[in-house]
């Protein structure tokens, strides 16, 4: 690899990431309800094998499949006590994928749960838990951690608070946001960017949510609030449910492209797919930039 991540993107690089990680296992025979970090000791052929198609389609990283090695999640599917092993394990496949040809990012998600006094979660368990996994991935030899579909800004504070005190790596950021450019929780884009900047995260954006749209306009709030690098992962649109039980998403790859002009327009350095994207949409993405370094020669 010739630079860091953030190197890259203080020439100004626009780099395209990898997709949907969930909903890809799920069409290839995960079960319903089954925690997909499971199959990075069940299955790792098959997570390595997704890893190496979204390279295939222009990725330049990629994301280990990890989101939901925390305490509450896999207590809740009764294997808390095997969190750390399915999270090495998932470093480990996605960097032998990598065969440092890209960079390789560890996928850290929320806990789902309620910080006090709204919830049962304290703010030192939660940092217990997110400094446990920062340490792990730093040991793998990973080239920076990758907070996603974040609600809650104090949850997000302590997992970034946790990777800037344990580890040297660059930390990413985002959160979901519907349309009007808020989360579950009320939490405003501007909002978000802010308080991540005060924290030292390198990277902040937006990830899942409500679509393309969506991420529009979180990064539409965010440019003026921040000027920490953004990023835009967008999901395929809406799921809806098709014949035979099937899930149908309501944005294709080439309607993706389209908005990945409109992402880099509103300062978006990095971009890469959410929810039921595929190789296909990580293909558009890297033609659209490609098509946008062609126009700026």
């Amino acid at each position: 690899m010739k630079a860091s991540l953030i190197q890259a993107l203080q020439n100004g690089d626009i780099i395209v990431g990898d997709g949907a990680m969930g909903t890809t296992l799920q069409k290839q025979g995960l079960p319903a309800g089954v925690l997909p970090e499971l199959w990075n000791i069940e299955n790792p052929q098959v997570i390595k094998q997704v890893h190496l198609d979204y390279i295939a389609a222009g990725a330049q990283f990629i994301t280990t499949n990890t989101l939901n090695c925390n305490i509450p999640m896999m207590r809740e599917a009764g294997i808390e006590k095997r969190r750390l092993e399915l999270a090495r394990a998932g470093a480990r496949i996605a960097l032998e994928a990598a065969a440092s040809q890209v960079w390789v990012g560890a996928s850290i998600g929320p806990t789902g749960q309620l910080l006090e006094p709204l919830g049962s979660l304290t703010i030192d368990e939660l940092e217990t838990d997110y400094r446990q996994q920062m340490e792990v991935f730093a040991e793998t030899g990973v080239d920076f951690l990758k907070m996603e579909t974040h609600q809650d800004v104090e949850e997000a504070c302590a997992a970034v608070r946790m990777a800037k005190r344990y580890t040297h790596l660059p930390v990413w950021c985002t959160f979901a946001f519907n349309t009007r450019g808020r989360t579950l929780m009320g939490l405003r884009a501007a909002d978000a960017a802010r308080r991540l900047q005060e924290e030292g995260a390198d990277i902040v954006g937006a990830n899942c949510g409500e679509g393309p749209a969506a991420i529009e306009a979180a990064l539409r709030a965010m440019r003026p609030a921040t000027s920490l690098f953004l990023a835009a992962q967008s999901n395929a649109g809406i799921p809806q449910l098709g014949e035979g039980g099937h899930t149908i998403w309501d944005v294709g790859p080439e309607q993706m492209g389209v908005y990945a002009k409109s992402f880099i327009a509103l300062g978006a350095q990095l971009l890469s797919g959410c929810c039921g994207t595929t190789p296909a949409f990580i293909a558009a993405l890297d033609r659209a930039v490609h098509n946008i370094d062609a126009h700026s020669d």
